[in-house]
């Protein structure tokens, strides 16, 4: 008897668990050639017709594959193997680089964002060598730098240009809503990254001191301060909002029609303060926001030290709309703190990349929708015009003129980047069989 395609998965994703057992940090440099040889030889296992290694643009190893299908169509996957780090371990129920399924849950580092993704994408690849051959051309792109901005991508994707022709970018992957719904995910905001810093002497002082003189950290905390509306949520920062293109009519439906519900939000994430906005669907898609990664001043050790700390810094990150430059917010920035009055709060650029949106008209757009219907039902899908996080989308519908759509294997609560990442098993098959079904039908 035919194994069914449900069955396959459920039997064989296993067979390619071992990606989750890496420890792959880009942030630390730690386990990224192990884990690129490794994915390097599951292609040639795999049978691809071509495997390279790129390495010609500089930074991590960038995985290329192609396969030859049944058709002239070819889909290209977007896909990375780096990972967040697991820390702090204290939280975790499960050791997060050992694959563990409880209850139908599956528990790693990763296993959402993103290796989990591409081992479901093979074990799907695994299936058609062994059922026929695939319905279609497919290419990968699996690089090695996501969680620290993708920094190569363009120039990769500049180079290799010819090879990554496709008619369709499927990314890295998606996840079901708070409602339960598959989002199926149009694009990505852009990301903006600077570091603020103050210095207001030139060695710490003893705490009594602050009769008379300012620290860092309360100087800092007020210059961050004047920088957003606490009561309205709106970013007081002169042009940030010039460049941002406002929705059309076409897409201001998609947003109305997606499913936010407060409470479930609210109670899904364990929020302890009222939301920010009444329309947060709206500033989801479309509206740049203002992030406190993290502040560093003084003494955090255990016990007191009672110091006056002369040094204050503070990292941002703005999640842009996609018709944003992420380029123009340290200007902005320094330019409305001098305005503030903080002239002397240094503003540095650490990383940011543009957003894309995809086309809501194009024919895969309908072609992906109306499959995931199939799959999940009238109700059980929404379209989201662009994920509210970022991601290097832009490299690929931008300069290859490709829609990039992205729908897999997540849940609401798979807590990527935090512990106890999951995904559920059943929701892999699902979304397997949503792959499966747009391939077929391309």
């Amino acid at each position: 008897m035919t194994e069914s395609l449900k069955e396959y998965t459920l039997n064989h994703w296993q067979d390619f668990s071992d990606l989750l057992r890496f420890k792959t940090i880009a942030a630390q440099d730690i386990g990224i050639a192990e884990t690129s040889d490794w994915i390097f030889q599951q292609f040639k296992q795999l049978g691809a017709d071509h495997v390279e290694k790129w390495t010609d643009q500089g930074g991590n190893p960038v995985i290329f594959a192609d396969f030859n299908g049944k058709s002239d169509q070819t889909v290209l996957f977007y896909n990375h193997y780096d990972t967040q780090p697991a820390e702090p371990l204290d939280q975790w129920a499960t050791d997060p680089f050992e694959p563990t399924v409880k209850d139908g849950t599956l528990f790693a580092r990763g296993v959402d964002d993103d290796k989990g993704e591409l081992i479901f994408r093979l074990t799907l690849l695994k299936y058609y060598q062994e059922h026929g051959g695939l319905p279609v051309n497919v290419k990968f792109y699996v690089e090695g730098e996501e969680e620290i901005g993708s920094r190569h991508v363009i120039k990769y994707t500049k180079a290799h240009q010819q090879q990554l022709q496709a008619d369709a970018v499927i990314w890295e992957g998606g996840a079901k809503n708070a409602a339960g719904q598959l989002a199926i995910t149009g694009g990505l905001k852009g990301i903006s990254c600077i570091e603020l810093a103050v210095t207001t002497a030139n060695a710490d002082l003893h705490s009594s001191k602050a009769a008379y003189a300012e620290s860092a950290p309360w100087r800092l905390t007020k210059a961050l301060a004047s920088l957003r509306d606490d009561t309205t949520g709106q970013i007081k920062i002169e042009g940030l909002y010039d460049d941002v293109t406002a929705l059309t009519a076409t897409e201001n439906t998609f947003v109305e029609q997606l499913a936010f519900d407060t409470a479930q939000v609210t109670q899904a994430e364990g929020l302890t303060r009222p939301l920010l906005t009444a329309k947060p669907k709206q500033a989801l898609a479309n509206e740049p926001t203002i992030n406190i990664e993290g502040i560093t001043a003084g003494y955090q050790e255990a016990g007191v030290k009672t110091v006056l700390p002369r040094l204050a810094t503070a990292k941002l990150d703005f999640r842009l709309a996609p018709s944003q430059d992420p380029t123009r917010i340290p200007d902005l920035v320094h330019k409305q703190l001098a305005k503030n009055g903080f002239d002397d709060v240094k503003v540095t650029y650490l990383v940011g990349q543009p957003g894309y949106r995809s086309d809501v008209t194009h024919p895969f757009v309908k072609l992906v929708n109306e499959s995931a219907k199939a799959i999940y039902g009238d109700d059980g899908v929404e379209y989201v015009l662009n994920s509210a996080g970022a991601g290097p989308a832009y490299a690929f519908g931008r300069l290859l003129g490709l829609p990039v759509l992205g729908f897999g294997i997540g849940n609401a609560n798979s807590r990527a980047h935090g512990a106890n990442e999951n995904v559920k098993l059943n929701d892999a098959v699902q979304a397997v069989s949503l792959l499966d079904r747009v391939l077929q039908q391309l």
